[in-house]
C-alpha cells in the first residue's frame, strides 16, 4: 500500500482506522477473545469478519488488527501467542473486505508474518525502538509504518477499577519539545533503515507514558508536530484520560472521544484510530465539511 496514494485519494477527508482487537484483555472492553469458549471453538473468526465488514460499511478506510493489549499494566504476549491471534484474523478479513489491513505490533516477526498474510501497513507503538528490525522490514516491503512516541513505564502506572490505568509519574522537561525531538529520532532511525519518507506516519502517543494533564495538553497542541512534515495519527479513542476528565468508565466515553476527534482534526490529524467507527466517521466527516466550507 502506498500511503501517499491513500492520502491523496481522500485529500479533504480524514482517514478512519477501525480497531480490531483480537485480545481477551483490551482496555476498551471490545477484545474479540473475551469469550474463551468462543475462541476455543474456532468461531471467533466469524465475529472478527463481522466486525470488519461492519466497520467498512460504517466508513473505515483501514482496519488495524492487534493481538496484544497495550493498556497500562497489561501482560506481554509471546510471539507464538500473538501469531495465533492475528494471522487467522488477517487472513479472514482480507478475503472479506477490500480495505487495507494494518498490523498493530512492535515485533518484527509478527509484522513479517502479518504482511505475508495480507496486511499492508505496520503500526508500531514503540516506533521501532523495541525491535529495530521492524524498520528494515517496513523498508524492504515498502509499506507504511506508524512511528509512535512512547515513554510507558510500568512503575509510573496506577490502576483504578472503574476508570482503568493511567500514568502519574511521567516527567518531561518540555512536553512538546521533548516529544518532537523523540519523534524526530524515530524518523531518523526509520530513514536510516531505508524507509521512504512518503511511508512514514507519526503518532504522538496519547496515553502512552503521559499523565492526564499531559494528554490533554498534547491533544490541544497537536499542530506543533506538523512541523515534522509527516501525516499525524491520533489514537485517543476511549482512553483513560477521557475517563478521568469526565469521571466516566470506558463504555461511556463516546462523547469524550468525539470531542478529541474534532480537536484532533482541527489541530492537523490526518488519520484517527477509533473503536466506535459508526459515530466517529460521522464526527470526522462533519468536521471535515466545516473546515472545507468556503464563503460563497
Amino acid at each position: 500500500m502506498n500511503l501517499t496514494d491513500l492520502l491523496s485519494n481522500t485529500p479533504s477527508q480524514t482517514l478512519i482506522i477501525g480497531i480490531v482487537n483480537v485480545t481477551p484483555d483490551s482496555f476498551s472492553g471490545d477484545g474479540l477473545l473475551q469469550d474463551e469458549a468462543l475462541y476455543n471453538s474456532g468461531e471467533w473468526l466469524d465475529a472478527v469478519v463481522a466486525q470488519a465488514e461492519r466497520f467498512v460499511a460504517q466508513g473505515a478506510h483501514i482496519l488495524d488488527v492487534g493481538g496484544e493489549s497495550t493498556r497500562p499494566g497489561a501482560g506481554p504476549v509471546d510471539i507464538d501467542g500473538e501469531l495465533r491471534r492475528v494471522i487467522p484474523a488477517i487472513e479472514a478479513i482480507q478475503t472479506a473486505v477490500a480495505v487495507p489491513i494494518s498490523i498493530d505490533t512492535y515485533k518484527s516477526q509478527v509484522a513479517a508474518a502479518a504482511l505475508d498474510a495480507g496486511a499492508a501497513m505496520i503500526n508500531d507503538v514503540w516506533g521501532g525502538r523495541f525491535d529495530p528490525a521492524i524498520l528494515a522490514l517496513a523498508a524492504k516491503r515498502d509499506v507504511p509504518i506508524v512511528l509512535m512516541h512512547n515513554r510507558s513505564k510500568p512503575r509510573d502506572a496506577v490502576q483504578e477499577a472503574r476508570l482503568g490505568g493511567r500514568y502519574v509519574g511521567s516527567h518531561y522537561n518540555d512536553l512538546l519539545i521533548d516529544i518532537t525531538n523523540e519523534l524526530q529520532a524515530l524518523v531518523d532511525a526509520a530513514k536510516a533503515a531505508g524507509v521512504r519518507e512518503s511511508q512514514i506516519i507519526l503518532d504522538p502517543g496519547i496515553g502512552f507514558g503521559k499523565t492526564v494533564a499531559q494528554n490533554l495538553a498534547l491533544l490541544n497542541h497537536l499542530d506543533h508536530f506538523k512541523q515534522l512534515g509527516y501525516p499525524l495519527l491520533l489514537g485517543s479513542s476511549r482512553k483513560s484520560f477521557i475517563g478521568y476528565t469526565l469521571d466516566l468508565p470506558r463504555e461511556e466515553r463516546v462523547e469524550g472521544t468525539a470531542a478529541t476527534i474534532v480537536i484532533g482534526i482541527l489541530r492537523g490529524a490526518a488519520i484517527v484510530r477509533v473503536h466506535d467507527v459508526h459515530t466517529m466517521a460521522r464526527v470526522a466527516r462533519m468536521t471535515d465539511a466545516i473546515l472545507d466550507a468556503q464563503i460563497a
